[in-house]
Protein backbone atom coordinates (compact mmCIF):
# COMPACT_ATOMS: atom_id res chain seq x y z
CA UNK A 1 0.00 0.00 0.00
CA UNK A 2 1.89 2.92 -1.36
CA UNK A 3 0.90 6.55 -1.21
CA UNK A 4 0.91 8.64 -4.38
CA UNK A 5 1.01 11.98 -2.60
CA UNK A 6 2.38 13.09 0.73
CA UNK A 7 2.57 16.08 3.02
CA UNK A 8 5.88 17.46 4.27
CA UNK A 9 6.31 17.33 8.04
CA UNK A 10 9.86 18.70 8.09
CA UNK A 11 12.45 19.81 5.54
CA UNK A 12 16.11 19.34 6.41
CA UNK A 13 18.01 21.54 3.99
CA UNK A 14 21.42 20.19 5.04
CA UNK A 15 20.31 16.65 5.87
CA UNK A 16 20.47 14.98 9.25
CA UNK A 17 23.52 15.48 11.48
CA UNK A 18 24.10 11.71 11.52
CA UNK A 19 23.75 11.34 7.75
CA UNK A 20 25.49 12.69 4.66
CA UNK A 21 25.93 16.43 4.96
CA UNK A 22 24.37 18.75 2.41
CA UNK A 23 21.91 16.13 1.21
CA UNK A 24 18.50 17.82 1.51
CA UNK A 25 15.92 15.51 3.07
CA UNK A 26 12.28 15.73 4.02
CA UNK A 27 10.18 13.74 6.43
CA UNK A 28 6.73 13.23 4.99
CA UNK A 29 3.43 11.46 5.64
CA UNK A 30 1.35 9.80 2.94
CA UNK A 31 -2.06 11.32 2.30
CA UNK A 32 -3.99 8.03 2.05
CA UNK A 33 -2.12 5.36 4.01
CA UNK A 34 -0.22 7.67 6.38
CA UNK A 35 3.14 6.05 5.59
CA UNK A 36 5.93 7.96 7.34
CA UNK A 37 8.80 8.31 4.90
CA UNK A 38 12.12 10.03 4.58
CA UNK A 39 12.88 11.29 1.08
CA UNK A 40 15.76 12.90 -0.76
CA UNK A 41 14.82 16.30 -2.12
CA UNK A 42 15.91 17.47 -5.58
CA UNK A 43 18.61 20.12 -5.72
CA UNK A 44 17.22 23.62 -5.92
CA UNK A 45 13.91 22.65 -4.30
CA UNK A 46 13.10 24.17 -0.93
CA UNK A 47 10.15 22.56 0.80
CA UNK A 48 8.31 23.64 3.91
CA UNK A 49 5.95 21.96 6.35
CA UNK A 50 2.50 21.26 4.85
CA UNK A 51 3.73 21.31 1.22
CA UNK A 52 2.24 18.50 -0.85
CA UNK A 53 4.66 16.37 -2.87
CA UNK A 54 4.13 13.63 -5.43
CA UNK A 55 5.87 10.35 -4.50
CA UNK A 56 4.23 7.91 -6.90
CA UNK A 57 5.74 6.18 -9.91
CA UNK A 58 7.19 8.25 -12.72
CA UNK A 59 8.62 11.76 -12.75
CA UNK A 60 8.66 13.51 -9.41
CA UNK A 61 9.19 17.26 -9.35
CA UNK A 62 10.33 17.69 -5.74
CA UNK A 63 11.40 14.23 -4.57
CA UNK A 64 14.61 12.73 -5.92
CA UNK A 65 14.21 9.34 -4.22
CA UNK A 66 12.43 7.65 -1.35
CA UNK A 67 14.98 6.75 1.30
CA UNK A 68 12.51 4.53 3.15
CA UNK A 69 9.91 4.21 5.83
CA UNK A 70 10.72 5.66 9.22
CA UNK A 71 9.26 5.05 12.65
CA UNK A 72 7.32 7.74 14.44
CA UNK A 73 9.98 7.98 17.15
CA UNK A 74 12.63 8.75 14.48
CA UNK A 75 10.82 11.92 13.36
CA UNK A 76 12.54 15.22 14.06
CA UNK A 77 11.08 17.45 16.76
CA UNK A 78 9.56 19.68 14.09
CA UNK A 79 8.00 16.72 12.26
CA UNK A 80 6.52 15.40 15.51
CA UNK A 81 5.02 18.78 16.32
CA UNK A 82 3.54 19.13 12.81
CA UNK A 83 2.07 15.61 12.81
CA UNK A 84 -1.14 16.55 14.71
CA UNK A 85 -1.82 19.53 12.45
CA UNK A 86 -1.26 17.53 9.27
CA UNK A 87 -3.38 14.61 10.52
CA UNK A 88 -6.18 17.03 11.41
CA UNK A 89 -6.08 18.45 7.88
CA UNK A 90 -5.98 14.99 6.25
CA UNK A 91 -8.89 13.71 8.35
CA UNK A 92 -10.91 16.82 7.55
CA UNK A 93 -10.08 16.57 3.80
CA UNK A 94 -11.14 12.91 3.78
CA UNK A 95 -14.22 13.20 5.97
CA UNK A 96 -16.26 11.02 3.57
CA UNK A 97 -13.71 8.21 3.83
CA UNK A 98 -13.72 8.24 7.63
CA UNK A 99 -17.50 8.63 7.94
CA UNK A 100 -17.67 5.63 5.59
CA UNK A 101 -15.60 3.71 8.16
CA UNK A 102 -18.23 4.41 10.85
CA UNK A 103 -21.00 3.42 8.41
CA UNK A 104 -19.38 0.14 7.33
CA UNK A 105 -17.11 -1.07 10.14
CA UNK A 106 -17.58 -4.78 10.88
CA UNK A 107 -16.68 -7.19 13.68
CA UNK A 108 -13.08 -8.41 13.71
CA UNK A 109 -13.83 -11.48 15.82
CA UNK A 110 -16.87 -12.74 17.68
CA UNK A 111 -15.66 -10.77 20.71
CA UNK A 112 -14.37 -7.54 19.16
CA UNK A 113 -15.71 -5.01 16.69
CA UNK A 114 -13.45 -2.76 14.61
CA UNK A 115 -15.30 0.28 16.01
CA UNK A 116 -13.90 -0.63 19.43
CA UNK A 117 -10.37 -0.03 18.13
CA UNK A 118 -11.16 3.69 18.03
CA UNK A 119 -10.12 5.31 21.35
CA UNK A 120 -13.09 6.13 23.64
CA UNK A 121 -15.47 3.92 21.63
CA UNK A 122 -16.50 1.18 24.00
CA UNK A 123 -19.31 -1.33 23.76
CA UNK A 124 -22.02 1.24 24.56
CA UNK A 125 -20.92 3.68 21.85
CA UNK A 126 -20.34 0.81 19.42
CA UNK A 127 -23.94 -0.44 19.76
CA UNK A 128 -25.34 3.07 19.52
CA UNK A 129 -23.32 3.73 16.34
CA UNK A 130 -24.55 0.44 14.81
CA UNK A 131 -28.18 1.16 15.73
CA UNK A 132 -28.03 4.69 14.33
CA UNK A 133 -26.30 3.70 11.07
CA UNK A 134 -28.90 0.91 10.57
CA UNK A 135 -31.61 3.59 10.66
CA UNK A 136 -29.71 5.86 8.27
CA UNK A 137 -26.05 6.17 7.30
CA UNK A 138 -24.07 9.00 8.87
CA UNK A 139 -23.48 11.91 6.53
CA UNK A 140 -20.71 13.73 8.41
CA UNK A 141 -18.71 13.86 11.63
CA UNK A 142 -21.23 16.37 12.99
CA UNK A 143 -24.11 14.03 12.12
CA UNK A 144 -22.35 11.18 13.93
CA UNK A 145 -21.77 13.33 17.00
CA UNK A 146 -25.37 14.58 17.06
CA UNK A 147 -26.94 11.13 16.75
CA UNK A 148 -24.68 9.21 19.16
CA UNK A 149 -25.08 10.46 22.72
CA UNK A 150 -21.93 11.69 24.47
CA UNK A 151 -19.83 10.86 21.42
CA UNK A 152 -16.48 12.67 21.59
CA UNK A 153 -15.25 14.51 18.50
CA UNK A 154 -14.61 11.73 15.92
CA UNK A 155 -11.76 13.76 14.36
CA UNK A 156 -9.77 13.63 17.61
CA UNK A 157 -10.50 9.93 18.10
CA UNK A 158 -9.36 9.09 14.58
CA UNK A 159 -6.19 11.15 15.00
CA UNK A 160 -5.39 9.25 18.22
CA UNK A 161 -5.96 5.90 16.48
CA UNK A 162 -3.79 6.81 13.49
CA UNK A 163 -0.99 7.96 15.80
CA UNK A 164 -1.20 4.67 17.74
CA UNK A 165 -0.96 2.73 14.48
CA UNK A 166 2.06 4.80 13.44
CA UNK A 167 3.83 3.59 16.59
CA UNK A 168 3.47 -0.03 15.41
CA UNK A 169 3.01 -3.16 17.48
CA UNK A 170 -0.78 -3.22 17.16
CA UNK A 171 -2.84 -6.38 16.87
CA UNK A 172 -5.03 -4.77 14.18
CA UNK A 173 -4.56 -1.81 11.84
CA UNK A 174 -7.42 0.20 10.36
CA UNK A 175 -5.77 3.10 8.56
CA UNK A 176 -1.98 2.58 8.48
CA UNK A 177 -0.44 -0.52 6.88
CA UNK A 178 1.60 -2.44 9.48
CA UNK A 179 5.38 -2.22 9.32
CA UNK A 180 6.94 -4.84 7.02
CA UNK A 181 8.20 -6.71 10.08
CA UNK A 182 4.57 -7.31 11.09
CA UNK A 183 1.91 -9.48 9.49
CA UNK A 184 0.11 -7.66 6.65
CA UNK A 185 -3.05 -9.66 7.44
CA UNK A 186 -3.54 -7.34 10.42
CA UNK A 187 -4.60 -4.54 8.04
CA UNK A 188 -8.38 -4.14 7.90
CA UNK A 189 -8.84 -1.74 4.99
CA UNK A 190 -11.88 0.55 4.85
CA UNK A 191 -11.98 2.67 1.69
Amino acid sequence: MKDENAIVLDYLEHGKPSGRKDEPLAQIIGKKYFNLLEVGVREGKHLKAHDEVYIGEGKRDDVKYIKGRIKKEKLTGTAKSELDYVLNDLIEENEDRFVNFFNNAQPITTRQHSLELIPSVGEKHMWEIIEERDKEEFESFDDLQERVSLMPDPRKLLRKRIKKELEGGKKHYLFVPPPKSEDRDKFIQYD
